[in-house]
């Protein structure tokens, strides 16, 4: 009896305890009242959020925190202290303070949370309630101590659990004091807010510097350096610039060198490279993580044991055998320690892991981009780039995430030793029996293995074929929706996604047998193991039992992830065979061409006795044979010929691209290289004409000045600084050709090769071009082009003529039309269409040339109108969605297949299984005796019969769980690709222009595949965590009710600190998902632009782009990984503390209170607690941030639609157009709403079966009227009127599928000469040939082994352009239209094949409307009318002879333009 009533109250410990516990209550009440107000005032003041000033911020939370854990544990002894002596009113009163205590002290801690939360920017001091409750917290405290103190001395009854609370009381509390006296100044705060910038001067560009390379042993370990990003992540949405850099050991920069070297000496210089080796390589640049991670897993593995080692000794100490003096205490001790030491041990094994996956993955990126660089074009041929990114964004992502899986083989041994040592330790020769049933279960994971390997190497090649042939279709989306062909090309996708589908179902089915088989293990061998035991008459006890059933679950970790690791190992065998393949593949030769720096000799370049092939096996029959030039520095070289004589491949020699089967080709100085298909980065038009070189200003605008930009620059809303589209999208063809040469010009390179790039802008344009160019600023280089038009050839100091490969002809001018036939039919043909101008009488005297070229420089200069509408950049930034995942993300997918039908029913197996479970270790526990002596309460026989029964049914409901999901998760993935893929392929052609293919391409891989393989999997496996979880809680709490007083604030905790962390969780996964793209787009440009990039020797700075954008896409990644072990760490120890205090609860009880083996199944099931709390945090995060793969296929099925492709309540007639006649009305044309208008107010009537040429300087929006009149673009306003009918009534397929077009730029997809001439599959072969004959390809197809099914490669790489064209031309005379469209399609011909296309179109379209936008203006010389566009406005709308006749108009001066560059003024020019 503590009170005795004699005593002056104010020296009563009870007494004083009991005025405490009534001031706590009041200062809750004030505390509450204070917080409620604050918050109101900050909600009506909106207060801006920051960090709070206040001094020993973290330690004062830390503190409130440990005093309201320390109350709660007080008031756990006082409970079991009843238990044992009974209870008194005094003992209420402590037992009450104690927990007001708790209490209190955690609204303390939430109420500072709260204040650094909103804390505004004038307050240091902590609030003044604060700081009194502490002055008198202290105070009191050291008064209660004294008092103690006394207490004792008067009647040497010292009360234990007062003395502690009040010592550790007043320590806090002078603490505390100490903090609530003190504050920071106004100065102190701005002076350290000055200093900041000086301490993060050191950080690159764009990052926070490195927290981890920094941090401190403690810091390390408890991954205390990842607070500051998880708090910034709590207060605003985390972007990339708020990440951490990476460390130096991490970035890519570091290793990939590293890797590059050991791959080098292992593979003979890196072409010989095998998996093996490569693996070889990758494991020597992480092998000291591997090392740490080998020794963590393996202390992990053991200190997993000690419980199950000790649970049978914990039962029998239960059940009253006492070895020792508190030996529950020392058992709890082993315990804790074991589970504390294996926390750590497991986090930092699980981070050290995916450290080194991060770091592999980004050095096995860097090496395929490297690749990519070099590889030959014969090479590449064999590889589509789709198949290559694949490489990158499957691939080497499943070469990191093996890491994860690397220690898994030898663990299971050490495993499953550790477990049989401790059966047979339990159980005797019994072990023998799970040693056999172990080894079947492993066993049957080889056949297993290699189903999964297969399966999954049919799913990586179906899943290749599919992404190849989406890129080829996001590539061309422009021609499809033209020739109403997308719906087509959607079915040969989603057939290829069938194919797909097909090995994806029974993968997932396999898995589900798998799952089954495995998740049956631990069951099938605890039966095996009692079983035998019944037979061979060994005892069971439930201490043994139940260390028999925590081996098992321990034992079903391993054997659970075994089939994983055997299928992840298989799955990234596959992944490393297939790089180091790609590796191996040749590269181009460097020594093909002999370079040599300027000075040495006269000669730029010369080719000696040069054969050369594109196919270097087929060295039988060369591309180019018997080449012989010599160009000296400073000459102009022309190259001739007709389509497919080889120009190119001419060129392509000169760079050293075309493999050399003979002969010797030497270049001197540097080069620079136009390519005949415009490369256009995206990016600032700025940046692609500076090309990685230093701005030099007055350079640059002399560029500009030469290639005709500075106009379009004026039009443009952002001038040089406008970004453009994914390849060049948002830029007319002229344009595009015109930013090319300007990065030629601006290089100062000796040597220019130049492929045809005149023929892409329009005459006037052209000419400009080449007399500013040519003639004027390369006038001392040494430039060797192509060109179809002859009108330049003059200017040149040597012609080379090519014919099947060989040159033919070489000389001036003058000299060759003295001699030899195939110059002359070139200049023949031109002449013919020059003296089509003289017949309608255009006489070009000299004044009129004057005038002309006036012209030209007043429409260089002159301003364009300003243009309406908001400036705002075409490509906008990726969107990301922002905040949490909302809940309809989930129950969108959940219920998109079968309506969400089978979701209950899979809760209900799962809720089943668990029940079965729990029950039948139960019945073990409670049908085995406590000891050898006590009776049985049943018979054996009964005892196994009963539990094989039970697990028959665990097993059952596990297979059932494995074929609900695998069916749902098939039939959601289904649903939802084609979902989102009718969405983009019905979208809108603006949605392609402004979005990079690479964005769409990784949500049609990378998130695809995350619904398809992992999303449903993480979901399950998230209901499944929580039902253990509950499970777990239910038997522990069954067994001792007082726990659930622990659990609550425990689970609080634990859901208040995943709350915290998942706000910067989520935004660094979507940050994951946002800088993958910029990854694989800028590897998709530099394949398609390897040449361009090589001709100016830049792979050193692309690959440096490359390593930037990799390390940005692994730094989220590192982060993310760390903040998830930051989180698990904490975990585990609210869990261990749990687990600590129901142990404690257990061996403080009296004796007999409760069954022995029912808190020893209480206590096997707390030991696997912080296992499963883990592991339910870990799903639902993973869930988290996989579910993003769902939201952003959403997203990407809900984009706006196109108008219906059908309108059945307005189809036209089948005759329509009958006439073809085009009436456009108030035109009025914007590409997006934030976009100035194309088109101005145009009207205009193309009179049916007339012939109409359009012609205008590039960018004057000739393009967009083709565009508009097949409604790719839909008008701002006005309307298009044919035969009557407006064209914006009428369903899209309906209008498209009635026009032909000739695009500007010749399309051929990957497949057949058949597929490309007629996808649709409409026509019999007959009328193929007649087409193809017509069109002048009859011979060339005929001459090929697979006549109309000869192969096309991707974009038709193996056909020459012109080629390409003249397939385009067979389209359309296979669809003969009403109405045809040639957007400058004779641009990439020369003019004897441009004449012959012209000839063909006028006898077979002669009732026909033909529209025509042309670059020659021979072209469109024949044409009934010609219109004149200009800045988006009609100029001039006439017949050409009337234009003519004015020779004051735009037309006649175009006319007057290309007469005179066609006469040999450009010779006089060039020679003066």
């Amino acid at each position: 009896m503590f009170y005795d009533s004699a005593m002056n109250p104010l020296i009563n410990p009870i007494f004083l305890h009991g005025c405490v516990a009534s001031i706590q209550f009041l200062f809750l009440i004030v505390l509450f009242i204070t917080w409620v107000w604050k918050r109101f005032k900050l909600d009506q003041t909106l207060v801006p959020k920051q960090s709070s000033g206040c001094l020993f911020y973290k330690q004062t939370l830390f503190c409130s925190l440990v005093l309201s854990l320390f109350n709660l544990v007080l008031c756990f002894f006082n409970n079991f202290y009843w238990y044992r002596n009974g209870w008194t009113d005094e003992k209420i009163v402590t037992l009450l303070n104690a927990l007001l205590g708790a209490l209190v002290w955690l609204f303390v801690s939430v109420y500072l949370h709260t204040l650094v939360s909103n804390s505004s920017t004038g307050s240091r001091k902590y609030p003044s309630v604060m700081r009194v409750w502490w002055v008198f917290f202290f105070t009191v405290s050291c008064y209660s101590l004294v008092v103690d103190y006394v207490y004792y001395k008067k009647t040497q009854d010292l009360v234990s659990m007062l003395f502690v609370s009040d010592s550790v009381s007043s320590f806090m509390g002078l603490f505390l004091c100490f903090v609530g006296l003190s504050y920071k100044t106004e100065e102190e705060s701005q002076s350290n807010n000055l200093e900041e910038p000086l301490l993060s001067s050191g950080v690159s560009r764009g990052g926070v510097a490195s927290t981890y390379e920094n941090a401190s042993f403690y810091s390390l370990l408890t991954f205390s350096w990842m607070n500051s990003v998880i708090a910034k992540g709590n207060k605003k949405t985390l972007d990339l610039e708020d990440v951490p850099q990476l460390a130096k050991i991490d970035s890519v920069k570091e290793v990939y060198p590293v890797l590059l070297n050991k791959v080098e000496s292992l593979g003979n210089g890196g072409n010989q490279i095998t998996a093996f080796g490569l693996t070889k390589a990758l494991l020597y640049i992480v092998w000291k993580d591997v090392a740490i991670t080998g020794l963590l897993a393996l202390v992990t593995s053991l200190t997993s044991f000690v419980g199950p080692y000790l649970i049978e000794a914990f039962v029998q100490y239960l059940d009253g055998q006492r070895d020792y003096k508190h030996q529950g205490f020392v058992l709890v001790a082993a315990f804790l320690v074991s589970k504390v030491i294996g926390c750590f041990t497991q986090r930092h094994w699980y981070f050290k892991l995916q450290q080194a996956g991060i770091r592999a993955r980004s050095a096995v990126v860097a090496m395929i981009y490297q690749k990519g660089l070099t590889i030959s074009g014969q090479s590449k041929q064999g590889n589509s780039s789709g198949e290559i990114i694949n490489f990158m964004a499957v691939d080497a992502e499943r070469i990191g995430d093996y890491a994860w899986y690397m220690h898994d083989f030898w663990i299971v041994l050490v495993q499953v030793g550790v477990a049989l040592w401790l059966l047979y330790r339990n159980l005797g020769l019994a072990f023998i029996a799970s040693l056999i049933a172990t080894i079947l279960v492993l066993l049957a994971n080889i056949p297993l293995g290699n189903i999964q390997e297969k399966l999954q190497d049919d799913l990586m090649k179906s899943k290749d074929k599919r992404m190849k042939s989406t890129s080829e279709i996001l590539r061309n989306m422009r021609i499809l929706k033209l020739q109403g062909w997308e719906m087509k090309f959607l079915s040969k996708v989603t057939k290829l996604r069938d194919e797909e589908q097909g090995a994806l179902k029974k993968y997932m089915y396999t898995l589900s047998m798998t799952s089954f088989i495995f998740w049956g293990a631990p069951i099938i061998v605890a039966v095996a193991t009692f079983a035998t035991c019944l037979f061979a008459g060994i005892p069971l006890e439930s201490g043994k039992v139940l260390s028999a059933l925590a081996t098992f679950k321990i034992l079903q970790e391993p054997i659970y992830n075994l089939p994983d690791s055997v299928s992840v190992f298989f799955q990234t065998k596959v992944s490393l065979d297939r790089i180091a393949t790609y590796l191996r593949l040749n590269d181009i030769d460097s020594s093909a061409v002999s370079k040599v720096s300027r000075g040495s000799s006269e000669t730029a370049v010369e080719i000696i006795n040069g054969n050369f092939s594109w196919d270097s096996n087929a060295s039988s029959n060369p591309t180019l044979k018997d080449i012989n030039i010599r160009v000296n520095h400073g000459m102009r070289v022309a190259v001739c010929g007709t389509v497919g004589s080889g120009k190119s491949s001419l060129l392509s020699c000169i760079l050293g691209e075309v493999s050399k089967i003979s002969g010797s080709v030497k270049v001197e100085g540097s080069k620079a290289y136009v390519a005949q298909s415009a490369w256009i980065q995206s990016g600032k038009i700025e940046d692609n004409i500076l090309f990685g070189r230093e701005m030099d200003r007055e350079r640059y605008e002399k560029v500009l000045e030469a290639c005709s930009l500075k106009k379009d620059l004026e039009i443009l809303s952002f001038g040089d600084q406008t970004v453009i589209g994914e390849r060049g999208i948002n830029l007319s063809g002229g344009q595009k050709q015109r930013i090319q040469i300007a990065r030629a010009l601006y290089q100062d390179a000796d040597i220019y090769l130049f492929d045809d790039p005149f023929s892409a802008v329009d005459a006037h344009t052209g000419s400009h071009l080449f007399k500013e160019c040519m003639l004027q600023f390369l006038d001392s280089k040494t430039v060797v082009y192509i060109t179809h038009q002859v009108e330049f050839l003059p200017a040149a100091d040597l012609i080379l003529v090519l014919r099947d490969g060989r040159i033919t002809q070489a000389g001036k001018y003058n000299d060759l039309l003295s001699s030899g036939s195939d110059f002359m039919d070139l200049v023949g043909a031109h002449k013919e269409a020059l003296s089509a101008i003289d017949s309608m009488g255009t006489t070009v005297d000299q004044e009129q040339t004057g005038s002309s070229k006036k012209n030209t420089n007043d429409d260089q200069n002159g301003k364009s109108d300003d243009s309406s509408g908001t400036k705002a950049q075409l490509v906008q930034e990726e969107e990301r969605e922002k905040g949490r995942v909302g809940f309809s993300v989930y129950w969108k997918y959940v219920t998109t297949a079968y309506g969400g039908a089978l979701a209950p029913l899979i809760l209900l197996v799962v809720i089943l299984f668990q029940v079965l479970q729990i029950g039948s270790n139960y019945w073990m526990a409670w049908a085995s005796p406590v000891s050898a002596s006590d009776p049985a309460p049943v018979t054996s026989s009964t005892l196994i019969i009963v539990y094989v029964a039970l697990s028959a049914g665990c097993a059952l409901c596990v297979l059932a769980r494995g074929l609900l999901i695998a069916t749902m998760a098939y039939k959601a993935a289904t649903i939802l690709f084609h979902q989102m893929h009718l969405a983009i392929f019905r979208s809108p052609m603006s949605f392609f222009d402004s979005t990079p293919s690479g964005r769409i391409l990784n949500r049609a891989s990378t998130d695809q595949s995350a619904v398809d393989l992992q999303i449903p999997y993480q979901v399950a496996s998230f209901v499944f965590a929580i039902i253990q979880l509950l499970g777990i809680i239910a038997v522990m709490s069954q067994c001792a009710w007082q726990v659930i007083v622990i659990f609550i604030p425990v689970a609080g905790m634990c859901v208040w600190l995943q709350q915290y962390y998942l706000p910067s969780a989520r935004e660094m996964s979507r940050l994951v998902g946002v800088c993958k793209g910029p990854v694989i787009q800028n590897f998709s440009e530099t394949i398609s632009g390897s040449t361009t990039i090589r001709s100016f020797d830049q792979q050193a700075r692309f690959q440096d782009t490359n390593l930037k954008l990799n390390d940005d896409f692994s730094r989220p990644k590192f982060h993310a990984a760390a903040a998830m072990e930051w989180l698990g760490i904490r975990l585990d120890m609210l869990s261990s503390f749990t687990f600590a205090v129901f142990l404690i609860f257990l061996v403080s009880i009296p004796e007999g209170t409760i069954d022995a083996s029912i808190a020893g199944l209480a206590a096997t099931y707390g030991l696997t607690l912080n296992n499963l709390q883990g592991w339910a945090v870990w799903t639902l995060t993973n869930l988290e941030n996989k579910i993003i793969s769902v939201e952003r296929i959403f997203q990407y099925s809900s984009i706006p639609s196109e108008p219906p492709l059908i309108i059945e309540s307005n189809r036209p007639d089948d005759q329509w157009p009958s006439q073809g006649e085009v009436d456009i009305r108030h035109l009025q044309v914007r590409y997006a709403p934030h976009m100035p208008l194309v088109l101005r107010g145009l009207t205009c009537t193309f009179t049916g079966g007339k012939k109409t040429g359009i012609v205008g300087r590039t960018g004057s929006g000739k393009s967009t009227l083709i565009q508009t009149l097949f409604r790719l673009v839909e008008p701002a306003a006005g309307q298009i009127l044919i035969d009557g009918i407006n064209i914006s009534t009428i369903g899209l397929h309906d209008l498209r599928s009635r026009l032909s077009i000739i695009p500007q730029d010749p399309t051929m997809f990957e497949g057949t000469i058949r597929s490309n001439l007629d996808p649709l599959e409409e026509y019999t072969d007959d009328k193929i040939w007649e087409a193809l004959d017509k069109c002048q390809l009859g011979e060339e197809v005929r001459s090929k082994e697979g006549k109309l099914d000869s192969p096309v490669t991707e974009n038709g790489e193996n056909w020459s352009v012109g080629q390409r064209q003249l397939v385009c031309l067979g389209r359309v005379l296979l669809k003969k239209s009403k109405v045809l469209v040639l957007d400058e399609a004779t641009a990439s011909v020369d003019t004897a094949t441009d004449g012959m296309i012209q000839q063909t179109l006028a006898k077979h379209f002669t009732d026909s409307t033909v529209i025509m936008i042309a670059h020659r203006i021979t072209s469109v010389l024949d044409s009934d009318m010609v219109l004149v566009l200009e800045q988006g406005l009609i100029e001039e709308y006439d017949s050409p002879t009337k234009l003519l006749e004015d020779k004051s108009s735009s037309f006649a001066k175009l006319v007057a333009e290309y007469s005179m560059r066609s006469s040999s003024s450009y010779e006089n020019l060039a020679a003066t």
